[in-house]
C-alpha cells in the first residue's frame, strides 16, 4: 500500500480511533468484540477517502444523497452500500436497484415501492424501520406504536427483508440520558421478535459519533459514524 497523503493519514488515524472506541464499548458492555458493525457515513466525501478505508478493511458505507452515491457505487460496486437519508418517492427505483440496505423506511408506501422496484435477480433489499423514538415533531420516523403495525405489513412484501430498527434520538450530553431512548428502541425490537419470532430481526442501527458508547451499551449492532472518521461534512443536497 502506498503511503497516503497527510490528510489521508489523518483519516486512517481517525478511523482506527473509532474502531478502538467501538471495541472498548463492547468490552465495557460485556459484549463480544465484533458484535457491533461500523457503518462509515461517507456522504459528501470523495471516493479516494472511501478507497483508503476499504484498503483497511471497511466494507459498509452510508450515503444520504442519491446522485452522489450512484457515482460512488458505480466506482466501487464491491462495497456494501446503505442508504440512510430521507426517501422521496421519485428516488425509490434507484435506491431499490443499487443499494443493499435502507435504514430510513418510515412509510408503508415507500416500502411497497422499494419492493416493486427491487430487481428479482438480486438478493432481497435489507430494510430497517426508522423510529422517531423521542417523538419529535420535526423529525421523520414512525412512532413506536406505528412500528408495530407497519412492520407486520412490510414483513410480507416480496423482494425485501425486514432486519430491524434505526433511530436517531434527541441529542443528550449525559450518557445515562443517552442510553434511555436506545433502551426503548431495543425493547421495541424485542417486542417485535416476541410477537413474530419468524422474522428473526437482528439489527439495531443506532449510535453516532457523539453517543456510540451509549448505543452499544443498549444493544446497537451497527453504529453510523461520519464526523469522527471523515471530519465535518460539506453542505450539499440533491
Amino acid at each position: 500500500m502506498t503511503d497516503p497523503s497527510p490528510s489521508l493519514a489523518a483519516l486512517t488515524q481517525r478511523y482506527q480511533s473509532v474502531k478502538q472506541r467501538i471495541q472498548n464499548a463492547c468490552l465495557q458492555a460485556n459484549r463480544p468484540i465484533g458484535s457491533v458493525a461500523l457503518l462509515a457515513v461517507s456522504k459528501t466525501k470523495p471516493i479516494k477517502q472511501i478507497n483508503v478505508l476499504a484498503q483497511y478493511g471497511q466494507v459498509c458505507f452510508g450515503e444520504n444523497y442519491l446522485q452522489e452515491s450512484l457515482t460512488k457505487i458505480a466506482q466501487c460496486p464491491e462495497l456494501e452500500w446503505h442508504f440512510i437519508g430521507p426517501i422521496q418517492s421519485n428516488k425509490t427505483k434507484a435506491i431499490a436497484e443499487h443499494f443493499q440496505w435502507v435504514h430510513s423506511v418510515d412509510r408503508l408506501k415507500v416500502a411497497q415501492r422499494l419492493s416493486r422496484q427491487r430487481p428479482s435477480e438480486v438478493p432481497p433489499l435489507n430494510i430497517l424501520l426508522e423510529v422517531n423514538i423521542s417523538e419529535e415533531e420535526t423529525k421523520a420516523g414512525l412512532t413506536p406504536s406505528e412500528v408495530l403495525q407497519v412492520a407486520a405489513e412490510i414483513a410480507t412484501l416480496p423482494n425485501l427483508k425486514l432486519r430491524g430498527l434505526m433511530a436517531i434520538p434527541q441529542k443528550q450530553t449525559n450518557i445515562e440520558a443517552q442510553r434511555l431512548p436506545f433502551r426503548q428502541v431495543r425493547e421495541l425490537l424485542e417486542q417485535l421478535n416476541t410477537q413474530h419470532p419468524e422474522w428473526k430481526l437482528d439489527t439495531l442501527s443506532m449510535g453516532m459519533s457523539g453517543d456510540l458508547e451509549a448505543a452499544i451499551m443498549e444493544g446497537a449492532t451497527l453504529v453510523r459514524i461520519g464526523t469522527d472518521i471523515f471530519g465535518a461534512r460539506e453542505d450539499r443536497s440533491n
